[in-house]
């Protein structure tokens, strides 16, 4: 997969390539990355990218003049590009899978009070929300929508440890346990124990659905 990420900061999202499983992913050559940085299409000597929002307001809006031409220098225009933003569609595994499945995604950080709506129609960008929360940064949500997409390529992550996660089967995992086995006088579960494989695939399902009910009870209707 081809990630492309267009930023004012690239100081921020450049060290997550170079890092743990996303490092070994690029070095197998699974996830090819480039990052591109948005005040290189700056026409003016400052390398300004904001300006004061049309009818007033506080903040400032990401102009539309550098990010065409960031948008333009990956071809943007016939892949699939992601502005991850407060009022965007709540993103979710279900989602993640589906971008999993592209070749190549585009990626916009905003700042400020967001980007210029034209530059979300022109270039057809999916509006994505990461929660009902706010950030300062578009990196951030940026890098969180990454993370949970590369690790669902092929030869990133075991397939097992996959299909036993969260929201997999519509509940939540259950709870892990290692050693020691006993700590500050907690015991592991005797059942983790005992070698009975059917035993624990039981005991697992039930903490997965008795976790679920306790924390996340709407994903059970």
């Amino acid at each position: 997969m081809d990630i492309q990420i267009l930023t004012l900061f690239p100081e921020m999202v450049i060290p997550y390539f170079e890092s743990s499983i996303m490092k070994r992913a690029v070095e197998k050559g699974i996830v090819r990355y480039r990052v591109v940085n948005i005040r290189d299409f700056a026409a003016d000597k400052h390398r300004s990218c904001d300006d004061a929002p049309y009818g007033g307001g506080a903040g400032m809006v990401m102009k539309p003049e550098p990010l065409a031409g960031a948008l333009d220098f990956v071809g943007a225009g016939s892949k699939r590009t992601v502005f991850p933003t407060p009022s965007g569609r709540l993103f979710s595994q279900e989602y993640a899978e589906e971008l999993a499945g592209e070749e190549e995604l585009v990626f916009i950080c905003g700042h400020y009070e967001g980007i210029d709506q034209r530059i979300i129609e022109l270039y057809d960008s999916e509006e994505i929300s990461i929660g009902d929360y706010v950030l300062s940064s578009g990196e951030v949500a940026t890098l969180a929508v990454v993370d949970s997409v590369y690790r669902l390529l092929s030869g990133v992550i075991n397939n097992d440890s996959l299909s036993e996660e969260s929201f997999v089967d519509g509940t939540l995992e259950y709870p892990h346990y290692t050693r020691p086995e006993i700590f500050r006088g907690m015991r592991v579960p005797e059942v983790l124990l005992s070698g009975n494989h059917e035993k624990i695939r039981v005991w697992r399902k039930e903490h997965s659905l008795k976790k679920t009910e306790r924390v996340r009870p709407e994903l059970l209707t």
